[in-house]
């Protein structure tokens, strides 16, 4: 049986390792964009506008579920405790 101690640990380190993982998901795309979107454009053939799109709602994607899956169950433990 899990405690509720050990869930927040937990929870709050996937919100810490996913929050990294958004971060240096962001900043690979803004330092190294260009090399990014050709090898995109050669592998799946899209547009430089529909890449940049979709790398935009990647990462918009990817913080909500962060955050709905990790950050807030993690503040609702703690205010809880």
């Amino acid at each position: 049986m899990m405690t509720t101690e050990t869930l927040t640990t937990f929870l709050g380190w996937c919100t810490v390792i996913n929050i990294s993982v958004l971060l240096l998901s962001t900043i690979l795309l803004i330092t190294l964009k260009e090399s990014i979107l050709k090898i995109h454009n050669r592998l799946f053939g899209l547009d430089e506008e529909t890449l940049s799109l979709t790398y935009f709602q990647y990462l918009g994607n990817y913080k909500i579920a962060t955050y709905i899956l990790n950050l807030v169950p993690y503040i609702a433990l703690k205010i809880m405790t």
